[in-house]
């Protein structure tokens, strides 16, 4: 009789883990870099959905069905800033109107910084100016958006200035990265409290990660400083004002789309002015179009210089590699 009561008084015993675990939140994400802080803040605990396909641009996308059903599925969704995915604002009202969203550019105390104007950059002098408090710089975005229709009947003119606000591509920044993490670790730990203290335990280890990358690219690429290099869209101002390494200009604009024929002449122009070194870049995008451009110049045009992280396989270790090769990139351009 002892030996058939035992299976019976032991089944509450083996489902109380079962019944005691919480389930991990559903989560989406929309690139790569943010797919990776999350993963860092998740662990073993879980994966984040990616809503827009590596290698992708996330100015303009079209998302599969499985990416829209990732949004629809999810209890959280992390993303960078409604300036760098204005197609996803629509698609999370419509496909994930109940889940908790997060603004990464919108936490406290991340650091922004404006859009710089012209291709060389000449017509805004204050790349290193910033500011943690992101209504100011949104209202500057509100009035260069409001006064442009008027002012400019010039297309490109119009597109210029349209791009004037806001720089929304702050993950470059490994400083607001390492906040985010913790914001990251508090929206999931609002939604899972069983596990908050292991999203926090990973979001202050990956900090501390990031400090320390941090600190290590800061004294390499101070000894390069003065490189003269132009990129292939304005996205790297934030990278570039952390490590004081500023590009000379960028071919396109901050969204990528294709320069006026007035602005690849005043990269051109600056190429010879200045003794540009490299051109980067990025493989997303028509590697003719800088072949065209600088053909015969002698300007280095064959590293690879990207935001996102193309290449690298998803995960955690996504985002400490991007920065890591950003750097290699300025190092390479350096011995040119």
């Amino acid at each position: 009789m002892r030996n058939r009561l035992l299976p019976l008084l032991l089944l509450p015993v083996l489902m109380l883990p079962a019944v005691a675990m919480a389930e991990v939140p559903s989560v989406a994400v929309d690139i790569p870099p943010v797919h990776s802080l999350v993963s860092r803040v998740m662990g073993e605990l879980g994966s984040p959905e990616l809503v827009i396909q590596s290698g992708a641009s996330p100015h303009g996308y079209s998302m599969r069905p499985s990416e829209a059903r990732a949004l629809s599925d999810a209890d959280v969704v992390f993303f960078v800033s409604d300036d760098l995915t204005p197609w996803l604002a629509k698609a999370r009202a419509s496909l994930a109107a109940d889940a908790d969203t997060l603004e990464l550019m919108e936490v406290p105390g991340t650091l922004h910084l404006r859009y710089r104007e012209g291709a060389t950059f000449e017509a805004h002098h204050h790349d290193d100016e910033a500011s943690s408090e992101h209504d100011e710089a949104h209202g500057d975005h509100e009035e260069h958006h409001d006064g442009d229709h008027e002012e400019h009947g010039d297309h490109d003119d119009h597109h210029e200035h349209a791009h004037a606000g806001m720089n929304p591509h702050g993950w470059l920044d490994p400083m607001n990265a390492r906040l985010w993490l913790a914001a990251i670790a508090e929206s999931l730990a609002a939604q899972d409290p069983e596990h908050a203290a292991t999203y926090r335990r990973n979001a202050q280890a990956g900090q501390r990660e990031l400090e320390t990358l941090t600190e290590s690219l800061s004294a390499r690429l101070a000894q390069v400083q003065g490189t003269r290099y132009i990129v292939f869209h304005d996205a790297y101002q934030y990278f570039e004002h952390r490590f004081d390494v500023p590009a000379s200009g960028a071919i396109s604009l901050g969204d990528a789309s294709t320069p006026s024929p007035a602005r690849v002449k005043e990269i051109q122009a600056r190429v010879k002015q200045d003794d540009i070194q490299c051109v980067f870049r990025e493989p997303q995008y028509n590697p003719a179009l800088i072949e065209s451009v600088f053909e015969g110049t002698g300007v280095k045009t064959s590293i690879v210089f990207e935001p996102l992280g193309v290449g690298l396989p998803l995960g955690e270790t996504l985002y400490p590699q991007l920065i890591e090769r950003l750097e290699q990139g300025i190092l390479r351009c350096a011995d040119a």
